[in-house]
């Protein structure tokens, strides 16, 4: 008898002991797709999975801590978005779609946007030398075959990819063979996974580039503009692979280059300056 009390302690013991799951609160947001949502966050940000490709994330340009949301397709499904900092913690949003009245500016942790410290991301590598890696980059004849997107009159192309001092540089060409000009709102770099399950967030990781030559808002009716990209050196999993992504603003002729690593790993190396 005294042995089944006992037996009946430890066993209570046991499961008291066990971690049990806290609940962690998710805030809605109302984003829109002609205005832009800007969090400000207490810690640089580190990660971000959106859980549908219907919403459009970034963090502000030169800044850690800073993000930026907008809907890439009007009226989506109800989807979240979680954003872990620096400081290792986990923020969690349930995204709404609102085009008259989206959240347009937002602190979390109640901390009053003015007084919120920001923190500046910090470059690679010496400016001026980049900047002329870039030019010698837009001037090499050399070039890749493949990667690119001919659309609605609109050509993305990938046709250069180079290497110096840790620094790579992607040579991109967008040319406009329509009479409609064709403003830019956003070119950018990341690495996604290859295969995604149905109903599965995407992974994604955002390349920021440290310099660009050419940086232009638009692209002229029946013109074209080269750009180079320059980002700290990587390379790509055999699961994963790059991502260009071309968004026209107020418009829908989006283009996007898919990059494997084969191709990342035919990259030229630049002469020495």
């Amino acid at each position: 008898m005294i042995f089944t009390v006992l037996f009946t302690i430890g066993a209570f013991a046991q499961q008291t002991n066990r971690n049990r799951l806290t609940k962690i609160e998710s805030d809605s947001v109302a984003i829109g797709y002609s205005k832009t949502t800007n969090i400000v966050f207490p810690y640089a940000i580190k990660s971000v999975d959106r859980g549908s490709q219907d919403i459009l994330v970034q963090k502000a340009k030169g800044l850690e801590n800073i993000l930026q949301i907008k809907a890439a397709q009007r009226g989506f499904i109800q989807t979240n978005l979680t954003v872990v900092t620096a400081d290792g913690k986990l923020y969690s949003f349930v995204l709404n779609y609102n085009e008259q009245s989206p959240q347009l500016n937002l602190s979390v942790n109640k901390i009053e946007l003015e007084r919120q410290e920001i923190y500046f991301s910090e470059e690679s590598g010496n400016k001026e030398e980049i900047q002329e890696y870039s030019k010698l980059a837009f001037y090499e004849k050399n070039k890749i075959r493949g990667g690119k997107e001919n659309r609605h009159e609109i050509k993305f192309q990938l046709n250069g990819i180079f290497i110096q001092n840790d620094i790579m540089y992607f040579r991109l060409i967008v040319e406009n063979s329509s009479k409609i000009k064709y403003d830019i709102d956003q070119l950018r770099f990341f690495i996604r996974d290859s295969k995604r399950v149905k109903r599965t967030a995407t992974q994604e990781i955002e390349i920021k580039p440290t310099y660009i030559l050419n940086d232009v808002a638009a692209i002229e009716g029946e013109s074209e503009n080269t750009f180079v990209f320059a980002l700290s050196k990587f390379t790509i999993p055999e699961d994963k692979y790059l991502a260009i992504q071309l968004m026209e603003k107020n418009g829908g002729r989006h283009m996007e280059l898919d990059v494997k690593n084969k191709k990342i790993e035919k990259v030229i190396v630049l002469p020495t300056l």
